[in-house]
C-alpha cells in the first residue's frame, strides 16, 4: 500500500479559512491546522476509524440540517463548519449532562483528578448544572481487571476505547462490553484477568479515572510531580517515554508519542518495569570480592583494584558489551581496550563475528527501511524474529498495516509466531536453518539454483517457498533478527539475505528495505561505535583483529585471557555456549562487571562490580534498528552511590595511561561523533527529543562501501534429522529479564521453563499439556512444564533461554530427548 497522498483542501472553520489534508477527520484537522479543539471522548486517532459513540464532538456544517460528529466527518474543499454556535453548545452541554448522570463526584480522591479529560471538558463545555437528581448507579469498586490495572466501573462513560484497543489494535480480543443499556460495563470475555503484552495502554486511553495503574494508585497528584522525556532501553524497539518523577523517584511511565518509532504505544514491560529502579536488590554501591563474597567498598578502592588488575592483564583482556550500553559507553570501552590495554578482543554480538564487508553491506543507508514502512509497504517478510518478544511495538505496527493497509504479510520462523494468524503465508524452518531458507528463497526469486535442495536442508516445502517468493512484490520490507547471522553459518546467511534484497531491488527504494532487530537494545549503535573485534568507530577497519564473543570464551577457558570486562552483560544468561563461558569465568583471574543486579555469572564470578545506571539515570545516545539516533536524558538523580558509567570508563582509561579527554557526557558524544564520518556534524541539539535518522542525512554518503551481492552461495548444510529425538530450538521471552523479575508488579510474568512441542510428538512421548517434563542434551538436562501447541512443527522442541533456572543455555543441541519427569 502506498503512503496516503497529502492533497490539501481549504475549508472554513468558525469564519476562518483553514487548509488541511483532504479526508482528514474534522476533529483532527480543526485542532492541528485551525487551533480549534472539538471535544471528543470516544475518538482517538491511534485506534483507527472513528465509531462516533459519545456524540461529544457535534458540530454544525452548512448544508446539512442535522448536527454532525466532528470525529467522523472528513474535511472537504469548501466545507463551512461552525463549532461554537448556540445550537452546538446546547448539544455539547446535553451530552455532558447525560455522561455525568451516573458519574461519581469523587474527583478529590480519583487518581485521574487534575489530569482528567472529563474534568477539563466539563469545565470547558459543560453547563455546570444538572437536572438529574436520581440516585447514581453503583458497582463494586475498585476491581482488579488484572494484576496491573484496577477498574472503577462507576466512573466508566462507555467510550469504548479500551475495548477497541483490545480488539482492533493489540488484537488480543480479551475486553468486551457486558450487558446492555444502563447496566453495560467493561469486562474480559471469559472473566479471567486481562493479561496481555500491551494491556497498560488502556490506562492512558481511558478519558476518565475508570482504568488506573495499580502500582501508581494514590502515589502522587498532578501538582506534585514532574514529567521527564527519555527513551526506554529495555528492548530494541526504543519507545519514547515520559517518566513521572516525584522526589527523585520514578512513579510512572507514560508514552511519548512518536509516529516514527512507537506510534504512541508501550508494552507492559516498558510501562511497569520502572519499579526495578528502586528495589533493594539493585546494586547501588561498588562491590569487591573478599573471602569469596562480594562486599561494598569505596569507589577509590574499587577503581584502584580494577585498574591494577587490568594493568596486569594488559592485552590478555577480553570484553563483552551488552545491548543496554549507550553508544558513548561502548566507544569509551573500545578505547580502553584498544589504546590503554592493547587488546582487540571485544564484541557486542552474541553469536560470533561477521566479515567487516558484511557488516557494511547490511548496514548500508540505501538498504535501510524505516519503522513506518512496515505499515505502508506492499509486503512484509518477518524473518527469524518474533516481534512480540524481540521488539513488541513493531508487532502492533505490522498488525496495523495488515488491518488498515492490506499489507501482505509473510512469516518465516522456526517457532510458531503470534503473527501467523495475520500472515498470507507462514513458513516453519528447522532451528538454525535460516540461512538454508534464504538460499531457497534466493533460488526461487532468481529462478536459478537448487531450490529443492536448499528447501530440504531448511526443512520446508519448496512450493511454500515459491508462494512466499511470488508474494514479495512492490515495496518490500524484510524484518529480520540478528540471530539469523549467529553461529558458523551466520556469514552465509548474511550473504543469502543480501542476495534476496538484491533480487527484490530494495536498495535505494523508498518505502522498502531491511530492518534488523538486534539481540540487544543498542546493538546497531554499538557496532557503529566500534564495539566489534574487526571494526573501529564508523565500521572502519580495526588496527588489529581480535576475538569475537565465542573466541573470548574459548580463550579465557584456555587461560589465554586472564581478565574479562563485562559491560551490562552476563554471559551465563545472555550468550550461547554456557558450558564454555562457565569455564571461562571460572578460569579468569579477574572479572570486572557493570551490573544493576547480581545475576548468576556476576554473583558467582565477578571480582569487581560497578553499579550500573538505570535508563532513567543515563545520559547519552542509542541507535534504533532503523538508524534513528535517539537521546537519553536523566530523569532522576543516580540512586545510592551509583556514578555515570561513562565517567567510570574514562577514569579507568586515565589510570591506565590513556586520557580520553571526556569530562562530561556531552563531551563523550561529541568526541564519538567526530570519529564516525557518517555522523559528521551531528549535535545533541539536532538529535533533540525526536531523534535523527542518520541514514537520511547528507553525511550518510560517508558510510563505507561494500559489495551488496548477488553472491555465490555454497550448498547449505541440512538440518539434523530427528531420528526419534527432537531438534532443539530456543527463544527468549520479553519477560525474561532482571528488571521484570525485580519489579513487584511484573514479577508474576517472569517466565519459568516451558517446553513447547507439537501434539504428534506429545502423543508419541506420552506427555500431557501442563505436565512436568525433562529435557536432556549433551550439555546436561533441564525440567519444565509441557506446552502442547497445535502450530508447533513436529520433530522440534522449543525451550526458553535467559532465565535463571533450567535455562535452555544449559543444553547443547542440535538434538535432545524429552520424557515425563
Amino acid at each position: 500500500m502506498a503512503r496516503p497522498q497529502q492533497e490539501l483542501v481549504t475549508f472554513t472553520l468558525d469564519g476562518r479559512e483553514v487548509t488541511a489534508p483532504q479526508n482528514m477527520m474534522l476533529a483532527d484537522a480543526a485542532l492541528e491546522y485551525g487551533d480549534v479543539e472539538i471535544p471528543v471522548f470516544c475518538y482517538e486517532k491511534k485506534l483507527g476509524p472513528p465509531v462516533g459513540a459519545c456524540r461529544m464532538c457535534l458540530v454544525e456544517i452548512e448544508g446539512i440540517p442535522k448536527l454532525q460528529a466532528g470525529c467522523s466527518v472528513p474535511v472537504k474543499d469548501g466545507m463551512v463548519v461552525h463549532t461554537n454556535t448556540p445550537r452546538v453548545r446546547e448539544a455539547q452541554q446535553a451530552v455532558l449532562e447525560f455522561i455525568l448522570i451516573n458519574h461519581p463526584l469523587d474527583c478529590p480522591v480519583c487518581d485521574k483528578g487534575g489530569e482528567c479529560p472529563l474534568q477539563d471538558k466539563s469545565f470547558g463545555w459543560g453547563d455546570g448544572i444538572s437536572r438529574f437528581v436520581d440516585p447514581k448507579r453503583h458497582f463494586e469498586k475498585p476491581l482488579a481487571l488484572s494484576p496491573l490495572i484496577a477498574i472503577d466501573r462507576e466512573r466508566c462513560i462507555l467510550c469504548y476505547r479500551c475495548v477497541r484497543f483490545s480488539q482492533d489494535v493489540s488484537e488480543d480480543y480479551q475486553l468486551i462490553l457486558q450487558e446492555r443499556g444502563a447496566g453495560t460495563y467493561v469486562a474480559t470475555f471469559d472473566g479471567h484477568p486481562y493479561v496481555a503484552p500491551f494491556s497498560g495502554n488502556i490506562i492512558e486511553l481511558c478519558p476518565v479515572g475508570a482504568l488506573t495503574s495499580r502500582p501508581y494508585r494514590f502515589r502522587a497528584r498532578p501538582w506534585d510531580i514532574e514529567q521527564s522525556g527519555s527513551v526506554c532501553t529495555l528492548c530494541p524497539a526504543q519507545c519514547n517515554v515520559s517518566f513521572t518523577v516525584r522526589d527523585e523517584r520514578v512513579l510512572r511511565v507514560l508514552q511519548r508519542d512518536h509516529e516514527g518509532v512507537d506510534d504512541g504505544w508501550l508494552c507492559d514491560k516498558g510501562r511497569f518495569a520502572y519499579q526495578a529502579i528502586h528495589v533493594d536488590e539493585r546494586v547501588t554501591r561498588p562491590l569487591l570480592r573478599d573471602g569469596g563474597e562480594l562486599r561494598p567498598v569505596s569507589w577509590e578502592l574499587a577503581l584502584d583494584t580494577a585498574a591494577a588488575a587490568l594493568k596486569r592483564a594488559g592485552a590478555r583482556t577480553g570484553a563483552i558489551v551488552g545491548g543496554e550500553t549507550t553508544s558513548e559507553e561502548g566507544w569509551l570501552l573500545q578505547r580502553l581496550m584498544r589504546e590503554a590495554l592493547g587488546s582487540a578482543d571485544l564484541d557486542s554480538r552474541a553469536g560470533g563475528a561477521l566479515d567487516l564487508e558484511l557488516h557494511r553491506a547490511l548496514g548500508a543507508p540505501a538498504l535501510q527501511a524505516a519503522v513506518p514502512d512496515l505499515q505502508y509497504a506492499d509486503a512484509v517478510l518477518v524473518l527469524d524474529v518474533e516481534p512480540i518478544d524481540d521488539a513488541p511495538v513493531l508487532d502492533l505496527r505490522i498488525r496495523k498495516g495488515v488491518r488498515h493497509g492490506g499489507v501482505r504479510l509473510h512469516v518465516a520462523t522456526s517457532r510458531p509466531s503470534a503473527l501467523d494468524e495475520r500472515a498470507a503465508a507462514a513458513l516453519r524452518f528447522a532451528p538454525g536453518a535460516g540461512g538454508a531458507l534464504l538460499c531457497a528463497l534466493d533460488a526461487a526469486l532468481s529462478r536459478a539454483g537448487d531450490l529443492d535442495g536448499a528447501a530440504a536442508a531448511a526443512g520446508v516445502d519448496p512450493q511454500d517457498v515459491r508462494a512466499v517468493a511470488d508474494g514479495l512484490e512492490g515495496d518490500v520490507v524484510i524484518l529480520w533478527g540478528e540471530r539469523l547471522t549467529h553461529g558458523p553459518g551466520g556469514a552465509e546467511a548474511a550473504r543469502a539475505l543480501l542476495n534476496v534484497a538484491a533480487r527484490l531491488g530494495l536498495a535505494g527504494r523508498e518505502g522498502a528495505g531491511l530492518i534488523e532487530i538486534p539481540a540487544g537494545t543498542n546493538g546497531r549503535g554499538l557496532r557503529e561505535a566500534g564495539v566489534l573485534p574487526n571494526a573501529g568507530p564508523g565500521l572502519a577497519a580495526a588496527p588489529a583483529e581480535g576475538r569475537d564473543a565465542p573466541g573470548i570464551a574459548a580463550g579465557a577457558a584456555a587461560g589465554e585471557l586472564t581478565a574479562l570486562y563485562l559491560l551490562h552483560a552476563d554471559p551465563l544468561t545472555d550468550l550461547p555456549g554456557r558450558e564454555t563461558w562457565g569455564a571461562a569465568l571460572e578460569q579468569a583471574a579477574t572479572v570486572i562487571a557493570h551490573a544493576g543486579f547480581l545475576t548468576e555469572g556476576v554473583r558467582e564470578h565477578a571480582t569487581v562490580v560497578f553499579p550500573a545506571e538505570s535508563y532513567a539515570e543515563k545520559e547519552g545516545t542509542i541507535v534504533h534498528p532503523d538508524g534513528r539516533i535517539q537521546r537519553l536524558r536523566r530523569a532522576i538523580g543516580r540512586q545510592g552511590d551509583t556514578r555515570g558509567e561513562w565517567s567510570v570508563l574514562a577514569e579507568l582509561a586515565r589510570r591506565l595511561g590513556t586520557d580520553t579527554g571526556v569530562r562530561a557526557p556531552s563531551m563523550a558524544t561529541a568526541k564519538m561523533i567526530a570519529e564516525i564520518p557518517f555522523y559528521a556534524g551531528l549535535s545533541l541539539d539536532e538529535i533533540g527529543a525526536r531523534g535523527v535518522r542518520w541514514t537520511e542525512r547528507p553525511q550518510a554518503f560517508a558510510f563505507p562501501e561494500a559489495p551488496a551481492g548477488p553472491f555465490g552461495l555454497a550448498s547449505p548444510q541440512a538440518a539434523p534429522a530427528a531420528n526419534g529425538r527432537l531438534r532443539l530450538g530456543t527463544f527468549r521471552s520479553i519477560w525474561a529479564s532482571p528488571e521484570v523479575e525485580a519489579s513487584p508488579a511484573l514479577k508474576f510474568l517472569h517466565p519459568r521453563q516451558r517446553v513447547e512441542l507439537s501434539p504428534a510428538d506429545a502423543e508419541r512421548l506420552g506427555v500431557a499439556h501442563g505436565a512436568r517434563v525433562a529435557v536432556a542434551g549433551d550439555g546436561g538436562s533441564v525440567t519444565g512444564i509441557a506446552h502442547v501447541r497445535a502450530a508447533a512443527p513436529a520433530g522440534t522442541v522449543f525451550l526458553e533461554t535467559a532465565i535463571p533456572r533450567d535455562s535452555a543455555a544449559i543444553l547443547d543441541g542440535p538434538l535432545v530427548e524429552v520424557w515425563p519427569a
